[in-house]
């Protein structure tokens, strides 16, 4: 029999699809959908038991839904948008406003061809944009909007509609990247209903109070659980978090996030990650979920082998800026102060003595090494290696998770002319070491 607070091994891919993505869909994830459906009452036990998180499980709409609505959102995590391919930039605050002013339209109407709903949405965006409530949308070149605003809201608009394609709660039936550059193109956008549904993961933002709070509040009240807690929270100062409250937090950020710093605790006594209940809680639930964790006294660090459960891949892959993230983490900890804030000026120089000894190294960034700079700490970032500093622009701070790491760096052997009539050399293969590839 399993304990209350472990998880059937079955469950696990699932059960870290879910905290990666927030849904499972059968048309996308058949298997894990199929799994997630029959184990549906187990995985809601864990995540409300262990995380607080709330699963639904809707057969109509052929989707499992998990709502995490952390209290302490992270500010680097959002929606990225795809560019060739790939989720490169985070969605602006124009295009997360979109999506809301698309779901409100679509739950109107299921079914609607672009052209109406970018009419629908330049009139609800121009009758609340006077208040300052909603941003200008303007579609259309006049004697005050040039193509160059209108052009750029038919992007961000068409941005909108590729998340909520990625998602799963809607469908077009043409190239989404034409309706940009062509005025005159058309396509129809199909919504499933019972989806959007789904979406929602707080109260009602009428019932809320949303417009009478200051925006520092939202995220607090998006996360109650209920009227009654919003209410309480509104009317009496907070106080000490209770050690539930604690124990939710520092587990909601092992499994959610790619590191976690167990002083990050607002309780006056010891840790919860330092006490032996909570390191043992901490440790069933991170073990339970297939998640592989290297611990010290100063720094969890969590990490899922499979990458299914993640969609950070450090230190895989061999792009430049990967490359360069790999050697700037390999000196971090050979500094006079390991931890010591780091401005950008030293990353260049590093990156410097690189391209000194590999001129072919980085080529794409001749004379533009700052911004392979920011490149490579954006990467280590991402990794829970890096933390920004908030009041000096281009400057990081290491965590002490830069020594959980050993990284070698191999420079490729100088080619020598081979002998007549003598073969090439089979090619080296090292393994878990980074090469500086010119």
């Amino acid at each position: 029999m399993t304990p209350p607070h472990l998880l059937d091994p079955d469950l696990r891919e699932a059960a870290r699809r879910l905290i990666a993505t927030g849904r499972l869909r059968a048309e996308s994830d058949p298997e894990l959908y199929r799994v997630a459906v029959k184990g549906g009452t187990a995985l809601a036990q864990f995540f409300r038991a262990e995380l607080g998180w709330r699963l639904e499980v809707h057969e109509v709409a052929e989707l499992v839904r998990l709502h995490k609505r952390p209290a302490d959102v992270p500010d680097d995590r959002g929606p990225h948008l795809p560019r060739d391919g790939r989720a490169m930039h985070m969605a602006p605050t124009e295009v997360l406003v979109l999506v809301c002013l698309v779901c409100e339209q679509l739950w109107r109407r299921p079914r609607v061809s672009l052209r109406e709903l970018l009419q629908a949405v330049a009139q609800v965006c121009a009758a609340e944009a006077p208040t300052g409530r909603l941003p200008q949308f303007r579609i259309v070149a006049s004697d005050g909007t040039g193509k160059k605003e209108a052009r750029e809201s038919r992007r961000h608009l068409v941005d909108a509609l590729k998340l909520l394609v990625a998602e799963g709660s809607l469908t077009v039936d043409a190239d989404l990247d034409r309706a940009v550059t062509d005025e005159d193109s058309d396509l129809v956008v199909t919504a499933s209903r019972d989806r959007l549904a789904a979406k929602f993961s707080s109260l009602s933002p009428t019932l809320l109070g949303l417009d009478d709070l200051s925006p520092q509040q939202h995220a607090a009240a998006l996360s109650a659980e209920s009227l009654l807690d919003h209410t309480a929270a509104a009317l009496e100062p907070a106080g000490a978090p209770t050690r539930d409250e604690r124990r939710l937090k520092a587990l909601r950020r092992l499994v959610d996030d790619p590191a976690t710093d167990p002083h990050d605790d607002a309780a006056e006594t010891t840790a919860y990650l330092h006490t032996l209940t909570g390191r043992e809680r901490a440790l069933s639930v991170v073990a339970s979920l297939g998640l592989a964790a290297t611990v010290r006294r100063d720094w969890w660090q969590t990490a899922d082998p499979t990458g299914l459960g993640s969609g950070i891949d450090f230190p895989q892959g061999r792009r430049t800026e990967r490359q360069a993230a790999l050697a700037l983490l390999a000196e971090l900890p050979r500094r006079a102060d390991p931890t010591g804030p780091l401005p950008i000026t030293e990353v260049t120089a590093l990156f410097q003595r690189h391209r000194d000894d590999l001129p072919r190294w980085a080529a794409a960034y001749d004379r533009r090494l700052p911004a392979l700079a920011r490149a490579a700490a954006a990467e280590l970032i991402q990794a829970g290696l890096l933390t920004a500093d908030p009041d000096l622009t281009d400057h990081w701070h290491p965590t002490p998770g830069i020594y959980l790491w050993r990284t070698h760096l191999r420079h490729p052997p100088r080619s020598v002319p081979a002998a007549p009539g003598s073969s090439p050399p089979p090619p080296r293969r090292t393994q878990d070491r980074q090469e500086l590839s010119p």
